[in-house]
């Protein structure tokens, strides 16, 4: 019963966002791509709701159109948290994944930032405002970058690379190891 609580809270600040989008200073424009914020993992329900407080208000600055997790969305994005320390020197480690309406992973945005914290669950409002801001500036620019391309269409084959055989190099076709 609490994390279905959580969700329509979750869900009411998206909105709240999403009303208030038509004010901001980001330039590159997102506007009229219709993101849900889905989930974040990896830390404790209050500093995942304060991150996504934090998260609207950044959308808000840049943009970028929140909408509830069950509403129709061009995108759904999943967060990840976690910290980690190294010489005495904690830092938050972020990945959001950028999904397209097929459920396609379109974007996967990855980065660390130190932190004044010895674990997630001590985050402050400062820091979590900083992630936020970070975060929301890196998925206003892929969905800036998007806007210009049609949305993916169900029917849309998925475009993989072709194995070539051990030894072998097609010079027409190549593929890049990774």
């Amino acid at each position: 019963m609490g994390g279905m609580a959580l969700a329509r809270r979750i869900a009411a600040i998206m909105l709240t966002a999403a009303l208030g989008a038509c004010q901001g200073t980001f330039s590159a424009s997102p506007e009229g791509i219709p993101v849900a914020l889905e989930s974040i993992d990896g830390a404790p329900a209050p500093i995942r709701t304060a991150l996504a407080e934090e998260l609207a208000t950044a959308a808000t600055d840049r943009k970028v159109e929140l909408v509830g997790a069950s509403a129709a969305a061009r995108y759904r994005v999943r967060g990840y948290l976690s910290t980690a320390t190294e010489d005495g020197e904690t830092k938050v480690a972020y990945v959001w994944d950028v999904f397209d309406s097929q459920k396609r992973r379109a974007k996967r945005l990855e980065g660390s930032s130190p932190v004044p914290a010895a674990s997630i669950s001590s985050l402050d409002k400062q820091a979590l405002a900083k992630l936020a801001q970070s975060s929301m500036g890196e998925i206003a620019e892929f969905l800036s970058a998007a806007k210009s391309e049609p949305p993916a269409r169900a029917d849309a084959p998925i475009q993989t690379a072709e194995a070539q055989p051990t030894g072998t190099l097609d010079e027409e076709n190549p593929v890049a190891m990774q």
